[in-house]
C-alpha cells in the first residue's frame, strides 16, 4: 500500500477559498536520493517518476489542476497570469484566476506565498539568497494590484541560519542594498557568515510595506525525513509550495 502525500498547510488568516502549504518529501515514488515525493523534473530523477509523483501531488492534496510550473533561474522575474501547458522562465508566479495553481520548487531556498486579504490575488516567489538580494519580492509586489498594505505573506520551509554559511560577498551585496540586512549574519568561527534568509525576507517585505508575515520556523537541512536539503545532500529532490483559489471563472 502507497504513503499518502504528506503536505504542510500555511498557517496564515487567508481569506475563505484559499489553498496553500508545502509538500514534504513523503507519499511519492522516487528512489534513492529523490525519495520519495521529488516533484523537480530538472535534477536528475526519472521522468517518469516525477510524473507520477505529480499526479499523487494534484489527486491526494485536492488541487484543482496541475500546478503551473516554473523553469526557476535564481533570477527576479515574475510571470504574470501565464497560460497552462507553456514553459515559463521566473522565479516568480502570479495569477487572478480562481483554479489557477501558483507553486515554487525549492530544497533549502526560501518559498513566500502571498494572497490578497480578499482573495483576489495571490502568488509565489523562490527566494534563495540570489533571487532574494536581487529584489525577486521587490517584483512581485510591483506585479500585484493590491497595495502590499493589504496582503498576507506565508514563510515555507528553507535553511535555517545556524545551517546556511555564506562568504563576504553575499553578506556584502544585500549590505550595498541596506545596511539594516547586516542584523541578518552572524560571523561564525572560520571567519564566515551565517546568513538568515527568513529574516532577510522579512525585512524585505517589511520594508516594502507587507506586515502580515508567517511562518519561518521550519528547517530544510534538520529534518531529513521531511524535507529535500541540497546542502545536507547534494543532489535531490525538491518540494513544492503552492497556492490557489476555489472558485468558478466568470
Amino acid at each position: 500500500m502507497s504513503v499518502p502525500v504528506d503536505w504542510i498547510a500555511a498557517d496564515w488568516a487567508a481569506p475563505k477559498g484559499i489553498v496553500a502549504g508545502c509538500t514534504t518529501r513523503t507519499g511519492g515514488v522516487s528512489k534513492g536520493t529523490f525519495e520519495s515525493l521529488n516533484l523537480g523534473a530538472h535534477v536528475g530523477d526519472l521522468q517518469e517518476n516525477v510524473a507520477e509523483n505529480r499526479q499523487r501531488l494534484v489527486a491526494q492534496c485536492g488541487l484543482p489542476a496541475e500546478p503551473l510550473w516554473l523553469t526557476q533561474v535564481h533570477g527576479t522575474e515574475v510571470a504574470v497570469d501565464p497560460e497552462s501547458g507553456h514553459p515559463h522562465t521566473a522565479d516568480a508566479i502570479l495569477t487572478r484566476a480562481p483554479n489557477t495553481v501558483c507553486a515554487v520548487m525549492t530544497a533549502d531556498c526560501l518559498p513566500v506565498l502571498l494572497v490578497s486579504m480578499n482573495g483576489d490575488e495571490l502568488g509565489a516567489a523562490h527566494a534563495g539568497w540570489r533571487g532574494l538580494c536581487g529584489g525577486v519580492l521587490e517584483s512581485i509586489l510591483r506585479a500585484f494590484q493590491t497595495p502590499p498594505e493589504q496582503l498576507l505573506a506565508w514563510l515555507g520551509p528553507a535553511i535555517a541560519q545556524k545551517n546556511f554559511e555564506v562568504g563576504d560577498e553575499v553578506r556584502e551585496a544585500y549590505l550595498r542594498h541596506d545596511e539594516a540586512a547586516g542584523e541578518c549574519f552572524t560571523q561564525n568561527d572560520r571567519g564566515r557568515w551565517q546568513a538568515d534568509l527568513y529574516g532577510l525576507a522579512r525585512q524585505r517585505l517589511n520594508t516594502a510595506g507587507v506586515h502580515q508575515i508567517s511562518g519561518g520556523e521550519l528547517c530544510t537541512y534538520d529534518d531529513s525525513e521531511c524535507f529535500f536539503s541540497y546542502r545536507r545532500d547534494g543532489q535531490c529532490g525538491r518540494m513544492a509550495s503552492f497556492v490557489f483559489r476555489h472558485g468558478e471563472s466568470p
